[in-house]
């Protein structure tokens, strides 16, 4: 039991601090530098969307406020059969050059996303969602990555803050997310796009999948056609944290079970003697992360186990179910956190939607239609 539960508590850490620290020793030796310069590629701006009347204004008109040329820049809005008023209010920026394309059915973002793709003539497509807002060098930032014709597609860095405009549980997370993509860009590609703002040569839009994320399926795309995704510190995608932590919880069980999806299909990926270190970083990044709620389990019922005969144990596994209880107090009660102890309920969180996530998959259950978060 002892050797199996520092087995489990190395493999946390692996996946969370081992992983992180590797990536950073192979970046400053073998480390890629991107190729960026200004360049103005002819761009079709895709903007997913369901039942977003309260917000398409707003995101439209943040659009047409990028700094990029108007005469290289053309915008459609992507409905996955919306039945508000959003179709309306798009129409009103026809004049402007906005587009509606909708969807005849409901079918999800990634079907929405695929008719926007047909109708759209850009060299470079770049895809957001209603809820994300960017700044106003925004496209020409993330387009000067394609100067340099290994890179297929291009993550923006997230920007997550509360309703109070502080950082919060989820936005510590993120951060933390948006380090491991830098360091990834460095050594190579990274591992995963920012559904909410990202952008991708044409090429490398095909296949589309309607029931695989989109993010996910670009990176994947492009991984087996040569090239590599970056992340570009210069280009944020800002949105607001949920309000809604039973919707925040939905996303998350969602974007993993879709996640779990995508790789499965893909699993020749981690072969590392075909795709070298990125096999590597696909394993660690995701495949591991995916496992960590198992190993979390095992480490608790390992303490368990040996705490009878062993104080030391015993205080390991009090630890644990301690953690574990003030995570679940607070889930449930709603109660505010501050500071670092956002951070425990959050990571529990986390694992319990990956748990349900792999039993969606092992199921087989769909999770193809969408409904957008409201964060805003």
């Amino acid at each position: 039991m002892q050797p199996l539960f520092w087995v489990c508590v190395a493999f946390v850490a692996y996946a969370y601090f081992g992983y992180p620290a590797a990536l950073y020793v192979v970046a400053g030796l073998f480390g890629t530098p991107v190729r960026r310069a200004a360049i103005t590629p002819k761009v079709s701006f895709i903007i997913a969307a369901r039942n977003e009347a309260a917000r398409i204004r707003a995101k439209i008109e943040n659009t047409l406020a990028l700094d990029y040329p108007r005469d290289r820049l053309e915008i459609l809005v992507a409905s996955d059969c919306s039945d508000d008023d959003t179709h309306a209010i798009v129409a009103e920026y026809a004049d402007r050059g906005v587009r509606l394309v909708a969807a005849p059915e409901r079918r999800g973002k990634e079907f929405a996303q695929s008719l926007a793709i047909k109708a759209s003539s850009g060299e470079v497509l770049v895809f957001s969602d209603a809820s994300t807002w960017l700044d106003p060098d925004g496209v020409r930032n993330i387009v000067r990555n394609f100067a340099d014709p290994g890179v297929g597609c291009v993550s923006s860095v997230d920007r997550v803050v509360g309703a109070d405009g502080r950082p919060s549980g989820e936005g510590a997370y993120v951060r933390y997310e948006m380090f491991l993509r830098s360091l990834e860009s460095r050594v190579g590609s990274v591992v995963g796009l920012s559904g909410s703002f990202f952008a991708a040569r044409r090429e490398v839009c095909d296949p589309w999948p309607a029931d695989l994320p989109s993010d996910f399926n670009t990176l994947l795309n492009t991984v087996q056609k040569g090239m590599r995704g970056v992340s570009d510190p210069a280009t944020v995608g800002s949105y607001r944290d949920l309000d809604d932590p039973q919707r925040e919880y939905s996303r998350k069980v969602r974007t993993v079970t879709r996640g779990l999806r995508s790789l499965g299909r893909n699993l020749r990926l981690l072969n590392p003697l075909r795709y070298g270190l990125w096999a590597w970083e696909l394993f660690s990044h995701k495949l591991c992360r995916w496992l960590v709620p198992y190993a979390m389990a095992g480490a608790l019922m390992c303490s368990l186990a040996l705490a009878p005969g062993s104080k030391w144990y015993a205080a390991l596994a009090a630890i644990q179910i301690l953690g574990y209880a003030f995570a679940g107090f607070v889930i449930a009660t709603g109660r505010p956190v501050r500071g670092a102890w956002k951070i425990i309920p959050f990571f529990v969180l986390v694992n319990v939607s990956i748990l349900h996530a792999w039993a969606d998959a092992l199921r087989g259950r769909q999770a193809v239609t969408w409904q957008p978060s409201r964060r805003m």
